[in-house]
């Protein structure tokens, strides 16, 4: 089973990152960009069909190691 963990930072909390990106998208030339979030994607492979042990696992170690849940939003997603 396939799985995808995208964390992002919750909004008011500061993106310096993301800002450097807008200003470089800007400076390249890219029209239109009024702001930008990064964050990170997680693709995780899991042996086994169990959706709802799967969606616990992921969550579990997205609280625990993934996202830092002080400042960050995580959401899990089961591909299949």
């Amino acid at each position: 089973m396939k799985a995808r963990v995208t964390v992002t930072l919750k909004s008011g909390i500061l993106d310096p990152q993301g800002k450097a990106i807008e200003g470089a998208l800007k400076s390249l030339g890219v029209n239109g960009v009024a702001s930008v979030r990064q964050g990170k994607v997680f693709d995780i492979e899991l042996a086994g069909a169990d959706m709802a042990q799967a969606e616990a696992a992921l969550k579990a170690a997205a609280d625990k190691l993934l996202a830092n849940t002080v400042i960050e939003n995580y959401r899990v997603e089961l591909l299949g």
